[in-house]
Order: structure tokens, then C-alpha cells, then sequence
């Protein structure tokens, strides 16, 4: 009778036979990276594929620290590990213990340890790049002498400023004197002291593009005491100088323009700001003259001539209010003496004996008012109207005898 087993049996059984193959305990396969997630728990899983086959591919997070990248979909790598059953859903599956990048990727990972590395030496660090020239006379250019990337440099930098001079260094940038082209390319134009120097070439794989990316042409543009805008491959073309040089220019056309200020707009703005001035100026004088003419109208009007004037004016005035005041104060005596002369006229001795009285004093001048002052036998003086008469007092009459006898 034919033996019957379960799927368990069955799926044991080709485990263990996977186990026993030495062949599929330790091996690399290399393809594209297909399907790829990362899961919450850090494993990592993924399809290998090529143009003839799919596995699939497991990393558990215990092996990641060895992967310096992230994997993503159409990646080239090289996975090795082991190849074992699931026994549950009698599945083979890989099981990954390190992967790296196929071809390029290698490169990549070479890249990347030798960015780490200079990161750590500081060599990136803000602090360390030097400006950029605003206006520049010489421009030194380590590239190729053939290739797009001095045609565009030339071109666009004699569009910009013609008086600007161009020194190309002619450096092999691919291959392996390429590197050493470049050093060689960078301490010649360091010897010349031109004002910047643009090191770069046009686009290519990153093989093509590797010579920018060896240690020893970024500590030369680190060391370098000029001004070094890196200008490698296309803008989305990244190489280790771009991180060392002081000023990164996505293409090598942009480098020209960032190097070589545009003297026509230098002049246009010149132009504009001559034109602006020369406004403010004259907008200026026109200010000045009217404050001139306000400080000379001033001094006319405080100047010494104007001031006598002036004085003589308000003397003038002063005169005549004067004579105004003692013509009325005259006036108004003149009034006042005319009603004191009537008022005196009125007490006027000289009227009295004008009018038949007469004035009589004893011989000293004494004003002789009363009966009792004299005595029989004094002599008095008698004012009358048109002289004095002397006489002597004989008889003495009281009031009371004067009233009896009227």
C-alpha cells in the first residue's frame, strides 16, 4: 500500500533537504530590488528579481546595521545570506545577512564612507568657506579643454563681462590620472592667484564623474587658499567636492554666472544710480536755494542798515508822538493856567483896590487884620490901587461902634 503524508510531513521534509545543501547556506545573488517594504519592526522585506526569475527576500533588523543605504524600487544589489523553507507556508524564501549595491552601488558605498569621513573632519563645516569675489577680473577653469563644460563656461562668462580673463587648465576628468590631473590643475591656478576658480565637467555615470569624488582632489580644494566653486555633472549629479568647495553650482554654466558678475547690469545700475543722483542733487540745490533765499531775507531784515532804519523809523514815530503828547500837555496846562488865572483873579488883591478896598500893614509889613494889633500913635502904610500912603492911628472905633453908627 502507497505510504500517504501530510502537507506538514511534506514541508519538513524539503526543509531539511534545503539545510543539508551547503550550496544554499551561504551564497550571493544579485538582481533588482522589487516590492520593498520596511516593516514597524524593523525587518525588511523585499523581492530579488531579473529577467528570468523572482525570490523572495528577508532582512531581520538583527543584520541591518551593516546596510549604509535604503533600498528602494529598481535598485541594483547584491544580497547574501541563506536560502530556507517557511515551513508553515512551505515557502523558500532568502534570508538576508548583509546586501550591497551591484556595480555603481559599490561606488555609492564608497561614497558614502568617504562622505561620513570628511563630515567628521570638519571639512564641511560653514566656517570654512571662503566668499565669492563679487567682481572678478581672472577666472581660472580646471576641466577639460574639450566638452560642453568650457564652451559653456567661455560662452557665458564673455556674455557677462568680456574684460574678464579666462585661464583654463587642461585636466584629464576620467580615469585613473584623472584625480591627479585635478590636483594638479587646482595648485597651478592657486600658483597663478587668480580671483576664482571653477573645478568641475560636464554630466556622466558615476564612474564617470568618480575622479571628483577621491579624497585627494577634495583636500586640495580644501586646502586651496582661493575661492573654489565645484561645478561637476548636471544638477542632480552630486559629488564629494560639492560638499568641500565653497560654493556649489548645479551645472557648469551656472558656475560662470555665479563667478563672473554681469558688467553690463553693473553699468545699467550705474546708469540708474548716476540718474538717481543727479535727482536727489538737484532736488537737493533746489532746497538749499530756498532755505538761501529764506536766511538772506532774514539778514536783510536784521542787517545794521535795516536796523538804523528801522530805529530811525521808530524814532521818527517816537518824535512826533512826543511833540504830540507836550502840544496836548501845553494844550491842557494852558486850560488849567486860564481857569487858575480866573480863579486868582477872583482873590486878586490888586482887583480888591481896584474895586475901592485897600490894604493895610504896620511898618514891619505885617498884614493888619485886626483892630487890636495897633495902638494910638502907630504909624501904618495903606495900599491903595495906584500906591501906598502913610498914616498914623489917632482913633480906634470897634465893630459893634461901626454898626451903630451905619
Amino acid at each position: 500500500m502507497q505510504n500517504v503524508y501530510t502537507v506538514g510531513q511534506i514541508n519538513s521534509y524539503i526543509k531539511n533537504m534545503f539545510a543539508q545543501d551547503f550550496l544554499l547556506q551561504e551564497l550571493s545573488v544579485k538582481g533588482e530590488v522589487s516590492n520593498c517594504k520596511y516593516h514597524s519592526s524593523g525587518h525588511i522585506y523585499f523581492t530579488l528579481k531579473d529577467e528570468k526569475g523572482t525570490i523572495s527576500c528577508v532582512m531581520f533588523a538583527g543584520n541591518r546595521l551593516g546596510l549604509t543605504f535604503r533600498m528602494a524600487e529598481g535598485m541594483q544589489v547584491v544580497v547574501k545570506g541563506a536560502i530556507d523553507v517557511y515551513e508553515r507556508d512551505g515557502k523558500y524564501q532568502m534570508y538576508a545577512k548583509s546586501i550591497t549595491r551591484d556595480g555603481a552601488g559599490a561606488l555609492f558605498e564608497r561614497f558614502e564612507r568617504l562622505k561620513q569621513e570628511l563630515l567628521e573632519r570638519g571639512m564641511f563645516a560653514p566656517e570654512y568657506k571662503k566668499p565669492i569675489p563679487e567682481y572678478v577680473r581672472t577666472v581660472g577653469v580646471v576641466t577639460a579643454p574639450t566638452g560642453a563644460a568650457v564652451r559653456d563656461i567661455i560662452n557665458i562668462a564673455s556674455r557677462r563681462n568680456p574684460y574678464v580673463q579666462i585661464i583654463l587648465y587642461p585636466a584629464i576628468v576620467q580615469g585613473e590620472s584623472a584625480a591627479a590631473s585635478i590636483v594638479e590643475g587646482i595648485h597651478a591656478l592657486e600658483a597663478r592667484q587668480v580671483d576664482v576658480m571653477i573645478v568641475g565637467r560636464g554630466g556622466g555615470s558615476i564612474e564617470d564623474l568618480w575622479a571628483f569624488n577621491e579624497e585627494v582632489v577634495a583636500q586640495a580644494v580644501f586646502d586651496c587658499s582661493i575661492p573654489v566653486i565645484s561645478a561637476v555633472g548636471h544638477e542632480t549629479d552630486t559629488t564629494i567636492i560639492d560638499y568641500v568647495a565653497d560654493l556649489r553650482a548645479p551645472t557648469p554654466s551656472a558656475a560662470a554666472e555665479l563667478a563672473v558678475y554681469d558688467v553690463f547690469l553693473l553699468q545699467s545700475q550705474l546708469e540708474s544710480a548716476k540718474i538717481t543722483l543727479n535727482r536727489q542733487m538737484q532736488g537737493r540745490l533746489r532746497l538749499e536755494r530756498t532755505r538761501l533765499k529764506a536766511v538772506e531775507a532774514r539778514l536783510k531784515m536784521n542787517s545794521p542798515a535795516g536796523k538804523i532804519r528801522e530805529k530811525k523809523t521808530y524814532a521818527v514815530n517816537l518824535e512826533d508822538r512826543m511833540t504830540n503828547a507836550m502840544k496836548n500837555q501845553l494844550m491842557y496846562k494852558r486850560h488849567r493856567l486860564a481857569i487858575y488865572i480866573e480863579k486868582l483873579k477872583g482873590l486878586s488883591p490888586l482887583d480888591k483896590l481896584n474895586q475901592g478896598y485897600s490894604y493895610v500893614s504896620d511898618k514891619e509889613g505885617r498884614t493888619l487884620t485886626d483892630i487890636n494889633e495897633v495902638g494910638i500913635g502907630d504909624k501904618l502904610q495903606i495900599y491903595v490901587k495906584n500906591g501906598r500912603m502913610e498914616a498914623e492911628v489917632i482913633e480906634k472905633y470897634p465893630k459893634e461902634y461901626i454898626s451903630q453908627k451905619a
